[in-house]
């Protein structure tokens, strides 16, 4: 008898568990909090089920059943547009696929965003192509995704509804504080939106990206990205909210600089020091007496060649990490007079990896600076040499 007692109640508990996780699962909520629900339940014998049936509404919501809130766009993705009298222009014809997801022909839209009479209605073709894009993109992503608008942002996920609201939010007012932390070199265009693209999972992360990368080498792996080939955009992989923010803050950044054509190491050195003051610094992996050692044993003259070139960066060792954290602590040196910072920012170019304009602005040569950084004597080989890198990678961002 006490034994049947006893295969009763686990058989009544592994019930109860099973339906109350269900019911945590089909809540409208951010993971986080699902995800505590769920693990209560199953750790605390019957008194977590009913904690967590205190929580939920009384009746599951279905949200086969839930028109979505406003701002959600319900409309089918269109096989062509057309504006005022222009002839249409195709989606079908203009669209290829990668790995199964639609590449619009950007330059092909552009064209005929061109062929409108002005500035204003050639904005609007250009918002209707990237608009229907979008939708075909949400399409080929699965039923899940969902494409959410507001006045600045667009952002495609399978994220909960209020969590699509509040990153859309997040990215606009993003925005207005990369414009005040940078001001002067940051540029947002008021009518453009910012385009976000929250990835399920790695492989559909990695597999988007891969398509604005040459087909040949190793790429480092990593976190959210900035794209600006066609259509300027940025994409993270799905989180909870608190994890996809400094991933926004890095990107938006690149994106806000990418009219500036910046040098790989400045570019990436904006961003981690903005991603900071924004959304804090993340954990650290190693001290920095650890750091330190690293670098010392690191950097040497073509390694530093590759930094100036933007080449380390994509590096699959210790050097990718490295080469953030130099140039996060160049322009934190650099920018400590803001003014002719700013002036450095905005005459810098990629093709030498800034070395003129550092000239001009601080009269300092990089090389000798990162000498001095990392403890060696000033050498002119570590100075930017243009003529020894290779075609810098021009499409992709990585965080």
């Amino acid at each position: 008898m006490p034994t049947l007692i006893l295969v009763s109640a686990a058989a009544l508990l592994l019930a109860l568990n099973v339906w109350m996780t269900r019911r945590a699962l089909a809540i409208d909520e951010v993971p986080l909090r699902k995800n505590l629900l769920v693990t209560m339940v199953w750790i605390v014998p019957f008194l977590g089920a009913f904690v967590a049936w205190t929580y939920l509404p009384r009746s599951p919501r279905d949200p086969a059943n839930i028109a979505p809130p406003s701002g959600f766009v319900t409309e089918a993705a269109p096989a062509e547009i057309t504006l005022g009298g222009a002839p249409a222009f195709s989606l079908l014809a203009n669209t290829g696929t990668y790995d199964g997801l639609p590449l619009l022909d950007w330059q092909a839209l552009g064209e005929w965003a061109s062929s409108q009479p002005d500035p204003e209605r050639r904005r609007e073709a250009t918002a209707l192509g990237k608009r229907a894009w979008l939708l075909h993109l949400k399409d080929a992503l699965g039923p899940d995704f969902h494409l959410y608008e507001s006045e600045q942002a667009w952002v495609l996920s399978s994220l909960e509804h209020v969590v699509a609201v509040a990153t859309a939010a997040y990215v606009t007012s993003t925005r207005k504080r990369i414009q005040k932390v940078l001001a002067g070199v940051a540029v947002f265009e008021e009518d453009d939106r910012s385009i976000l693209l929250v990835m399920d999972d790695d492989e559909t992360y990695y597999s988007y990206v891969s398509s604005y990368y040459p087909e040949q080498g190793e790429f480092a792996f990593s976190g959210g990205m900035f794209i600006n080939a066609g259509c300027p955009h940025f994409l993270a992989k799905r989180a909870d909210l608190s994890g996809i923010e400094p991933v926004i803050a890095h990107e938006m950044t690149h994106s806000a600089l990418s009219h500036l054509g910046l040098p790989r190491w400045l570019d990436e050195g904006l961003a981690v020091n903005t991603e900071r003051q924004l959304a804090g610094a993340g954990p650290a992996t190693h001290t920095p007496q650890e750091l330190r050692r690293k670098h010392l044993a690191f950097w040497g003259e073509a390694e530093i060649q590759e930094f100036w070139s933007g080449e380390s960066f994509f590096r699959t060792d210790d050097g990718n990490l490295l080469s953030y954290e130099l140039a996060r602590i160049l322009v934190e040196l650099l920018a400590k007079d803001w003014a002719p910072f700013a002036q450095f920012v905005s005459t810098a170019r990629s093709e030498d990896g800034g070395a003129e304009a550092a000239g001009e602005v601080f009269e300092a040569d990089l090389g000798a600076l990162a000498c001095a950084l990392l403890e060696r004597e000033a050498d002119p080989r570590w100075s930017p040499a243009p003529e020894t890198w290779f075609a810098p990678r021009a499409t992709a961002t990585p965080a």
